[in-house]
């Protein structure tokens, strides 16, 4: 099946609308989604209270329509009833507690269910929190990578950095207030006390508040206050990955099979977050030495 138009919104089509909703500031919500608010059959929220709320700061009635709650514990007979209503020709708007449905949200179930029955499937972009703190931690957006939140425990969690220190792009994560000191210790630990870093605090709320530094300078800062409210932490790319200089050499040698030198050493480097200018004279010289046995 197709996708719903999504041109006249007099009158929704059937499917899923995923609306995105504000992560702080109310206003922050998009005429799109007050519309398909306004004109679903079936509204479903990770917190109906929270989305109530929404409604009646813009003025949007719920009338008689259900309004069901969807969440972790209930998804298990919360979704069939969602699917059944889709299937009898109905359209369902599902909103998140706040920003976009998905990302760090029950709604993943959702969707893989419409999607497997076949059935139409909408997303009303807006907010979402780790682009918004991206664009305030003056960290390279270029290249990025969410990471959503962390394991609790100790050991799992420097595991989880661990395998996150090679990354060539800004690492995004979401963390609770109560673990957010703790978290940031350890990611100085195994990610390198000196990688710059951002703490993003309740944006676009009344106290919002941008936190940049090093790992080290924010864990230090952090471990001294009682943060609250909806945190996210970016850490931005290491100067250099440790990585076995043999196995650099046959990922150069890859490369330049089917790029030039430069786009070659670019793309490693880009990889592995190392410097352009060492790999490419690295690559240089790789190049020569074939160019050279091929001659002979």
């Amino acid at each position: 099946m197709g996708n719903p138009k999504a041109t006249d919104l007099s009158t929704l089509e059937p499917g899923l609308y995923l609306i995105a909703t504000p992560i702080g500031a109310a206003r922050d919500i998009t005429l799109r989604a007050l519309d398909i608010l306004s004109t679903a059959d079936v509204l479903a929220a990770e917190d109906t209270r929270t989305l109530r709320k929404l409604m009646d700061i813009h003025g949007v009635a719920l009338r008689d329509r259900k309004l069901i709650s969807l969440h972790d514990h209930n998804a298990r007979h919360a979704i069939p009833k969602l699917i059944a209503a889709l299937n009898a020709g109905k359209s369902v708007a599902y909103a998140s507690d706040a920003g976009t449905p998905l990302i760090s949200d029950p709604g993943y179930d959702l969707t893989r269910a419409v999607i497997e029955a076949g059935l139409p499937l909408v997303s009303a972009p807006g907010p979402t929190a780790a682009i918004t703190a991206l664009t305030l931690s003056g960290l390279p957006a270029d290249s990025f990578f969410f990471a959503g939140f962390l394991p609790a425990k100790i050991g799992r969690r420097k595991t989880a950095l661990g395998g996150l220190k090679s990354v060539p792009g800004t690492l995004i994560f979401y963390e609770s207030p109560k673990r957010a000191a703790g978290m940031l210790r350890d990611a100085a630990e195994v990610l390198g006390a000196e990688r710059q870093a951002a703490l993003c605090r309740e944006i676009t709320k009344k106290f919002e508040e941008i936190l940049r530094g090093t790992l080290g300078d924010l864990a230090r800062d952090v471990a001294k206050r009682d943060l609250k409210g909806e945190i996210v932490v970016l850490v931005g790319r290491g100067d250099s990955v440790e990585i076995n200089q043999a196995d650099l050499e046959d990922e150069i040698k890859a490369a330049l099979k089917e790029a030039s030198v430069r786009d070659a050493a670019d793309q490693i480097a880009a990889k592995y977050g190392l410097k352009k200018r060492d790999v490419y004279q690295r690559a240089l010289a790789l190049n020569a030495l074939e160019q050279d046995s091929e001659t002979e």
